[in-house]
């Protein structure tokens, strides 16, 4: 037969792909029985597990880097990741790389099935735009030894290798420019529990109100998604001065419902954003934003994955990415 994967294992056995995957890496949750018998199968079979170290020793220059975006960040517009890809696509030429994206389907990510792009062994490299389930990481990486980056996305324990652009000081120093305007009286809208981007962005915010005195009621914390990433949110019964949104997008979307419900952005409510980007066939809501470095960020990521080809020690630990603030016109002033 061909080359064997964990579901053939699975099949044979009559369990999930889940429970073989924990029982070859040693993860608890698996029988002493069943893990005999899926490590037999598996010897039967001829399982073995992904190996890059053979193409890495290959004396071609040209590299082949793949890149894998979470299902729930890509939708049907022109999103923010597909923007970084473009750019990464870019300076990949001048490092005389190819680069490849896969979609991680929800399916995948739930069940923890290997990207195309590693199951079959074509790129030497990759690098992971946006979140993903930290189970999902621990599988990907016990089951492939090719350097991983994570690009926009950081996690002490599991994924330390990241370049990040700094969401901490960037909302901070937003927030600074509102209360330097006057504002007092700030609202957050942010799920901040499903990313850590828009919770470090949340922190920087929040260390603004606690050095100037200011608490946040708990209608100003707004909720903008839902677990699959679409965004909804309703308006406080009782207004802010400003609204700072986690990104341009909801700060777009928030601009409309206020709109709708008669208000003036931003001779009655100001609003803030961070990334400087907006979806194509959006309408341009001039939203004053904390402009992510995006090119720098890819740039980076894609050296470390260089760098770790060449030296598989090197290159390793959190890089961070500054931006800049970006004046238009949702800010009374």
């Amino acid at each position: 037969m061909g080359k064997v994967r964990m579901a053939d294992i699975a099949q044979r056995v009559g369990v999930s792909t889940v429970t073989v995957h924990n029982a070859l890496s040693g993860q608890k949750g698996v029988s002493d029985e069943m893990r005999t018998r899926i490590l037999a199968v598996a010897e039967e079979l001829g399982y073995q597990q992904i190996t890059a170290a053979k193409k890495r020793e290959s004396t071609r220059s040209l590299k082949n880097i793949g890149v894998l975006i979470s299902e729930r960040f890509l939708g049907g517009a022109d999103t923010f990741y597909w923007k970084m890809y473009r750019e990464l696509s870019l300076i990949a030429m001048d490092k005389n790389c190819m680069v490849a994206v896969e979609a991680l389907k929800h399916e995948a990510e739930e069940n923890l099935i290997l990207p195309r792009l590693v199951d079959e062994n074509t790129v030497e490299g990759l690098i992971i735009m946006g979140e993903i389930e930290r189970d999902y990481i621990r599988f990907l990486k016990n089951e492939t030894d090719i350097p991983v980056i994570f690009l926009d996305f950081y996690d002490y324990t599991l994924a330390k290798d990241a370049v990040v652009t700094d969401d901490f000081y960037g909302m901070y120093l937003l927030t600074e420019y509102l209360f330097d305007k006057g504002f007092r009286k700030l609202a957050y809208i942010g799920s901040i529990h499903a990313t850590s981007s828009i919770m470090d962005r949340y922190c920087g915010f929040y260390k603004s109100l606690l050095e100037h005195g200011q608490e946040l009621p708990a209608e100003w914390l707004i909720e903008d998604r839902d677990a699959r990433g679409e965004v909804g949110f309703a308006l406080p019964e009782h207004m802010p001065e400003a609204f700072v949104c986690n990104c341009d997008l909801v700060a777009a979307f928030l601009i409309e419902k206020l709109e709708k419900e008669g208000y003036r952005v931003p001779e009655d409510i100001s609003v803030v954003g961070f990334d400087n980007y907006l979806y194509p066939g959006l309408q341009d809501k001039k939203v004053t934003t904390y402009e992510v470095n995006m090119r720098a960020m890819v740039k980076i990521a894609l050296e470390k994955v260089l760098k770790q080809l060449r030296n598989p020690n090197s290159g390793r630990g959190l890089n961070v990415v500054s931006g800049h603030i970006v004046e238009k016109e949702s800010v009374r002033l």
